[in-house]
């Protein structure tokens, strides 16, 4: 597929870059730039990925939002269906069977902070900055932003970011658990693959099932998610992957993984 408004490539073997390519908008969420996401995530699929990293072109912006201009004259109808779009790419990156990793360079606010938190996690600069300013406009984060912030940083604070569009740089952002790591700016993209090169020496197999076990388990009561932890547990025993990491382990050898 070719896009016009987002970058994807191959960066080494299974591990995919999808790079928001708008810099001369700050790499803004128009309605096009949606659907060009959701294509890669789709594509990345299809082609077995091992990982994805979502990054945004330019240094100033990861994405700075959603596309104002785009939004303005909209009617409340198609102000809804535009966050119901959005809501949909959002949860494609959710339930890809693959790790999402966000590297947020610069401004990551609205929208652009909505799709961070809709990656599995994230590695800033120390040039980034987070925050939910919608109340700015007048209306509310619309791409997941109250549900998914609430449950990364908890109620409390998420209220606070949500009502106020009080700013977040990069050391608070580690501290209150929004980021993973932070890193010196030129240093992103390379922790990036450092991580998700970690993640495609695992068992394929394994590694769907962690995370699928943590997206589905966390809005589950202890007892069924253990459950369901428990019943993954024993897919994983019947795999090709189990059989030869247990015998790479104690062979002391490096496995060799086929996915199944």
């Amino acid at each position: 597929m070719s896009y016009q408004t987002i970058l994807f490539e191959e960066k080494a073997p299974g591990i995919f870059l999808l790079t928001v390519n708008r810099p001369q908008a700050l790499n803004a969420l128009a309605p096009q730039v949606l659907s060009e996401i959701g294509a890669a995530v789709q594509a990345a699929t299809d082609a077995a990925a091992r990982a994805l990293l979502v990054t945004g072109a330019g240094e100033k912006a990861f994405v700075a939002g959603a596309d104002i201009a785009a939004m303005r004259d909209m009617s409340p109808l198609e102000g809804r269906e535009f966050a119901i779009r959005g809501h949909a790419v959002m949860r494609s990156l959710e339930l890809a069977p693959f790790p999402t990793i966000a590297l947020v360079n610069g401004f990551a606010l609205g929208g652009g902070c909505e799709l961070a938190l809709a990656c599995d996690f994230i590695v800033a600069s120390e040039r980034a900055v987070f925050g939910q300013p919608e109340v700015n406009l007048g209306i509310v984060p619309g791409f997941g932003g109250t549900q998914r912030l609430t449950r990364l940083v908890g109620k409390g604070m998420a209220v606070e970011l949500c009502t106020t569009g009080r700013q977040v740089k990069a050391d608070e952002a580690l501290r209150i658990g929004l980021a993973n790591h932070v890193v010196p700016a030129g240093e992103l993209l390379a922790k990036g693959l450092e991580l998700a090169q970690m993640i495609a020496a695992k068992g394929p197999l394994a590694v769907r099932l962690a995370k699928h076990l943590v997206q589905h388990g966390q809005d589950m009561d202890l007892a069924n998610a253990n459950a369901f932890e428990a019943d993954a547990f024993g897919v994983a025993f019947a795999s090709e992957d189990r059989r030869e990491g247990m015998s790479a382990f104690l062979e002391k050898r490096k496995p060799t993984f086929a996915g199944r």
